[in-house]
């Protein structure tokens, strides 16, 4: 049974902010291992016979270049961002908007001018590589587009790119997992402060702005996703969005959230109790966190064991055959968790659709097993673990209790 617990979780019992000292550190891990970063993919692009690759990606231009935007602004940005690697090139396009910035984030890179008219410079900038075929991001370029870049270079070969760098980027590096970390930290910390002032009459949004606003004074350069606040029966709506709904006491209180450190994203979900639980609300909960410590059990003894590691969709089973057997089953609509990193939801995925492939390793992603019950209430329950065979260790980066809480009275 989970532990019923009426003394409230403090900030002070989290660690504090990242300091200046830790970004800059970030930064110089940033600079040291994007080389590296940049052979793995010049191996794969020369292992399928490709003499450039073609990024939409933000977070790949992060990772790669080092250049960055902001969530959103790729959608104003236009050509800005987007990025080709050649064998010995790194050709990073910028507008007017963005050159200077470019320029001091991705300092090994060649700047190149753009336009809203990529056609128009794409013989040019293939030309320059010397490219005969391109790999390109075709997940994020549309069919408009396609067409008119193979139109304005009819000798250069476009092909859909693998998920060569998503990949990579799934075998998380120290700095990434330490900006993970404290991006927890942060999330933990928010929710720990406003629990206090949970009381019955406040709405979901009033909640919600009250927990942004935690995050963006405690050390967080943004939000890692909107936040969802959910009382009582839109709690059973997964991505819910903060309504003007009540708070009431007798129901339960959903936080789905996450912060964002240095480009790193945290992804947490809290079902807390307005005054005392119900026992149809209290049962779901006891189900639910029977299957998220299912999952991590099932993770801890294959990386502490020995054994191979599982792939994402044994963790699934693992967790859903917990919910199966309560009678829940049609009510764990989605997967049990998924990679994190900058992006929220990346590789690995641990769903019912996931690969047998085994986890890579270092890896982080979140464990959130839930139950929804379509117009009366919904119980989710979600950390992010940190899987590391070369430590044989499972490492929950949430801090925040799972234990049952009872808040607003």
């Amino acid at each position: 049974m989970t532990k019923l617990v009426r003394s409230l979780p403090h900030p002070a019992d989290f660690p504090a902010p990242p300091t200046d000292a830790d970004r800059a550190r970030w930064a110089e891990a940033d600079v040291a291992a994007r080389p590296e970063r940049l052979a793995r993919l010049r191996a794969r692009m020369a292992a399928s016979g490709m003499d450039a690759y073609f990024g939409i990606r933000p977070e790949h231009m992060r990772y790669l270049t080092g250049f960055s935007l902001d969530d959103g602004e790729d959608r104003v940005a236009g050509n800005s961002g987007r990025f080709i690697v050649s064998a010995d090139q790194v050709v990073v396009l910028a507008d007017s908007r963005y050159r200077l910035q470019a320029a001091a984030q991705a300092p090994g890179a060649r700047i190149e001018a753009t336009t809203y008219d990529l056609a128009a410079i794409w013989p040019s900038l293939v030309g320059s590589l010397g490219a005969r075929r391109v790999a390109v991001e075709s997940d994020l370029v549309s069919h408009h587009l396609w067409h008119e870049l193979a139109a304005a270079a009819p000798d250069v070969e476009l092909v859909e790119a693998g998920e060569w760098v998503e990949a990579d980027r799934a075998t998380k590096e120290p700095a990434e997992i330490d900006r993970i970390r404290s991006a927890c930290a942060v999330a933990d910390r928010s929710v720990a402060a406003i629990l206090r002032r949970i009381k019955p009459g406040q709405t979901e949004r009033e909640l919600a702005l009250a927990l942004e606003w935690e995050m963006r004074t405690g050390g967080a350069d943004a939000l890692a996703f909107g936040i969802a606040c959910l009382v009582g029966p839109n709690a059973a709506l997964p991505h819910g969005k903060p309504s003007g709904r009540e708070i009431r006491v007798g129901q339960v209180l959903l936080f789905d959230f996450g912060a964002n450190v240095d480009g790193y994203r945290s992804d947490m979900t809290r079902t807390l109790f307005v005054g005392e639980p119900g026992p149809r609300d209290l049962e779901i909960y006891e189900i639910v966190a029977a299957a998220q410590a299912a999952a991590l059990a099932f993770l801890e003894a294959a990386v502490r064991g020995g054994e191979p590691s599982p792939g994402g969709r044994a963790v699934d089973a693992a967790a859903r055959q917990i919910i199966e057997a309560a009678g829940h089953g049609d009510h764990f609509g989605h997967g049990t968790g998924h990679g994190i990193g900058l992006a929220t939801h990346e590789l690995p995925s641990l769903s019912r659709a996931a690969s047998d492939d085994p986890l890579p390793s270092p890896t982080v992603f979140s464990v959130e097993p839930g139950i929804y019950l379509d117009g009366e209430t919904g119980v989710r329950i979600e950390d992010l673990v940190l899987f590391d065979r070369s430590r044989r260790d499972i490492e929950r980066l949430t801090g925040f209790t799972r234990d049952v809480l009872v808040v607003g009275v």
